[in-house]
């Protein structure tokens, strides 16, 4: 089953028809306010505003440990992340979405980004943070729709997550520009990180609603103009999640997601485990 967080501009669906609120609690603490299951069409999938129902979260108190816990004790096997993010390049426009495959961290070690520690050792490797056959197979659906062509896709580039809230120096955004990042954003990191741990396959959808500020020449947008590219981008959004989501596993159903998470990766052998640990490494795992 598909999960799909929602960041700015993405707090809610209007196509949505919710099913059923859900537990919240989980043993990282309480997850992004307004969990629930939702039906697009004739399939239901999992629903979290990563900043909460009114959008009262920074990216740095967002519980992302809990958020990426609860939605695979619920049952989803991939998480569709839609999110808003600032542009690095010129010929990525406002309302284009760009599908990152690799991250560059600059947050401030502020955000608990792994559910090892505290008895449990574990090592996953994120040389590809994202799962390529579902980007790939992203791809070719949007190639195969018009109503998906609408916009300009990107594929195959690099987000910069910064811890924010505020954005970056002028310095700042031209050197991050001079590292290889195409984007950049507040919330990826550790969400991905924290997926592959658990097993879960991540999808990151990234809608650009201005650019940065690295160049003076390139006139800044008012807010005004950004929430009218919100608005523009959420249902772009929908467009692109209904399509996802009639396909139901087709994008992740033989990918190796689940493998390569804690399932494989722990250091720590399980008799080593401690007790009050063992329920939510079981989840995590895939063993429950």
């Amino acid at each position: 089953m598909w999960a799909i967080i929602g960041g700015s501009g993405f707090e809610k669906f209007d196509g949505f028809t919710p099913v059923e609120n859900l537990d919240r609690e989980t043993p990282f603490g309480l997850c992004s306010t307004g969990l629930k299951k939702v039906r697009v069409g004739e399939q239901e999938c999992l629903f979290l505003s990563r900043h909460g129902e009114k959008h009262e979260l920074l990216p740095s108190e967002v519980n992302y440990r809990a958020n990426i816990f609860a939605l695979k004790a619920h049952g989803a096997q991939a998480i569709l992340s839609f999110s808003a993010v600032g542009s690095l390049r010129q010929e990525f426009k406002p309302g284009d979405m760009v599908v990152p495959s690799q991250y560059l961290d600059r947050t401030k070690g502020l955000r608990a980004h792994s559910f090892c520690g505290g008895g449990i050792v574990g090592h996953m490797s994120l040389a590809h943070p994202v799962c390529h056959k579902a980007i790939s197979r992203l791809r070719e659906l949007i190639g195969g729709s018009q109503d998906l062509q609408s916009w300009d896709s990107h594929f195959a580039k690099t987000y910069v997550c910064i811890e924010g809230p505020n954005f970056s120096t002028q310095a700042e955004s031209n050197w991050y520009r001079q590292m290889g990042a195409d984007i950049i954003g507040m919330t990826n990191y550790p969400e991905y990180a924290l997926a592959r741990e658990a097993g879960l396959t991540y999808l990151p959808c990234c809608f650009v609603t201005d650019y940065d500020c690295w160049d003076d020449s390139i006139p800044h947008v008012t807010l005004s103009e950004v929430l009218e590219v919100m608005r523009s981008n959420n249902a772009k959004a929908f467009a692109l999640a209904s399509q996802v989501l009639a396909l139901e596993s087709a994008l992740y159903g033989d990918c190796d997601c689940s493998e390569q998470g804690l399932k494989n990766g722990l250091m720590t052998p399980e008799s080593a485990w401690p007790e009050a640990s063992r329920d939510w490494l079981n989840v995590l795992r895939g063993d429950y």
